[in-house]
């Protein structure tokens, strides 16, 4: 009996040693993701930095609560094979503008109000111009979550409709009523940036004022949403919506893989979950035959393909399909 039991236990450890668990950010992960010779290819995109930064950055709580569901007329809708927002709306800057959270694991903030913005001018026909600020949205909603430690996408998308959003540029930009005050560091070795640690600060206050010589007031430079909700688990559904009102904000389970993404149409094939992360997908098309949606990161132009990435599409890879939200401006 023992026997037995000694062998069953020695071969898990044959089996465990076969497959050894290779450090995240490693040289070791890299070469043996590309060795799989998979869709994607990997590369260095954070080096000299704590992991534990990395892990912060992940602050998107899945599975949390929902909006009403909207679902899409889609019966007389020709969509295209190849489909990407900044070539539709090129009239719309923020459509090609990358952020970066800094350390504070503020991606479910940072997916809202870019693919906010997004809907703001796309929705005035390309009149209003205007980056609403993620600080805003960090720092003030209470009910998405908490803060810098993560929250809701859909609360995100629920607040803007009820207390509105001012406007609010990158770090140190100067630009709108309340800009983002987490500075940005450096993924990489020689950089003029600051390091990247874990060691990230408290979320900042909720300050209901602008910063000094914008005008006009913090009250009148709210941006409101009309309506907003969740999109159906569906990639027809979720096309249609971008197609028709720009782009979404998405959520998925992050594996430590995905932090060396370079290029190619990501999917999952190494690595344990590192946690829940919020982006703005903006388009798909597909990629010698491996159909995939476009998204946008928020992790600085440094990482990935200048800042964004392809994703599998059609089988809810890494839950990327179940956690879409939108909404329409008013």
């Amino acid at each position: 009996m023992w026997r037995a039991a000694f062998l069953l236990l020695a071969a898990g450890l044959s089996v465990s040693l076969a497959r050894p668990h290779l450090h995240p950010l490693s040289n070791e992960m890299v070469n043996h993701i590309n060795k799989m010779n998979t869709t994607w290819k990997a590369g260095h995109n954070f080096q000299n930095v704590d992991y534990s930064y990395v892990r912060r950055l992940c602050g998107t709580m899945l599975k949390g609560p929902k909006l009403p569901i909207m679902v899409q007329y889609a019966g007389d809708l020709k969509l295209p094979k190849q489909f990407d927002s900044r070539d539709q709306w090129p009239n719309c800057p923020t459509l090609k503008e990358i952020r970066d959270q800094g350390s504070c694991g503020s991606c479910w903030a940072f997916g809202a109000a870019e693919a906010i913005s997004d809907r703001v001018c796309i929705h005035s026909a390309g009149n209003v111009n205007v980056e609403i600020s993620s600080e805003d949205l960090l720092t003030c909603c209470e009910t998405c979550g908490m803060g810098c430690n993560g929250g809701y996408p859909s609360s995100a998308w629920d607040f803007w409709t009820k207390q509105g959003l001012v406007s609010g540029g990158l770090y140190n930009s100067h630009i709108g009523c309340r800009p983002y005050t987490i500075e940005p560091c450096e993924h990489h070795v020689n950089g003029s940036r600051p390091p990247c640690t874990g060691e990230g600060g408290e979320t900042p206050q909720c300050v209901l004022k602008c910063e000094p010589g914008y005008t006009p007031s913090y009250k009148e430079d709210k941006h409101y949403g009309k309506t907003s909700y969740n999109v159906e688990a569906d990639e027809m559904q979720i096309q249609s919506e971008i197609y028709k009102n720009g782009p979404v904000e998405g959520a998925f389970t992050v594996y430590e893989d995905f932090l060396l993404y370079k290029s190619g149409v990501y999917q999952h094939v190494s690595g344990s979950a590192v946690g829940g992360h919020a982006i703005k997908v903006l388009g798909w098309g597909e990629e010698d035959g491996v159909p995939y949606w476009l998204c946008a990161n928020s992790w600085n132009t440094d990482w990935g393909d200048n800042g964004y990435f392809k994703i599998l599409r059609g089988s809810d890879h890494c839950g990327i399909e179940s956690e879409i939200v939108a909404g329409i401006p008013k």
